[in-house]
């Protein structure tokens, strides 16, 4: 395997970023794994535990596409964690409850899942650690340059396979 200097890879602001989500979600599936959930379950669970949103709400708090979404929630609901009840002001709409059991797997997920965290940011003194997850906040919370995905003009698009019988 190819390594990277330090210095090379700290004027690559997107490689560190995806570098360091791929790894703490390898981190978190391995420590969730005796949970039998993942982290994407663990972060639907939590979103949905106050019972308020709608599947689609719920989809882009998580960052998740509506088809994963749908498959998270058939996995959740099959596991007893988590249900869809109908909205009140939307039929079309489902709103997402965590149920009592998927509250208590949250719960002893929540405590692996702080070791995790503990772990990863135990690299850094406390003052560090503070500033970089404030500068993380800074970037990607509320009004942060980071803070929605902008569609991306002139993207390029797939060409659609074409049926040999239109051709």
């Amino acid at each position: 395997m190819v390594q990277r200097s330090n210095d090379e890879i700290r004027g690559d602001l997107s490689y560190l970023f995806d570098k360091a989500s791929q790894a703490l979600a390898a981190r978190m599936t391995t420590a969730l794994a005796g949970l039998d959930i993942t982290p994407r379950d663990y972060c639907v669970l939590t979103k949905a535990a106050p019972g308020e949103l709608t599947q689609g709400e719920l989809a882009e708090i998580a960052l998740l596409d509506k088809t994963t979404m749908v498959v998270t929630m058939d996995n959740l609901e099959g596991a007893g964690l988590a249900r869809r009840t109908p909205s009140p002001e939307d039929r079309r709409a489902r709103i997402v409850q965590t149920t009592d059991e998927g509250r208590e797997v949250v719960d002893k997920a929540r405590t692996v899942i702080d070791g995790v965290y503990e772990d990863v940011l135990a690299v850094l003194p406390e003052k560090q650690r503070a500033a970089f997850l404030d500068a993380l906040v800074a970037l990607v919370g509320a009004g942060g340059p980071l803070s929605a995905v902008e569609p991306t003009p002139n993207a390029p698009r797939r060409r659609s396979q074409r049926s040999s019988r239109s051709a």
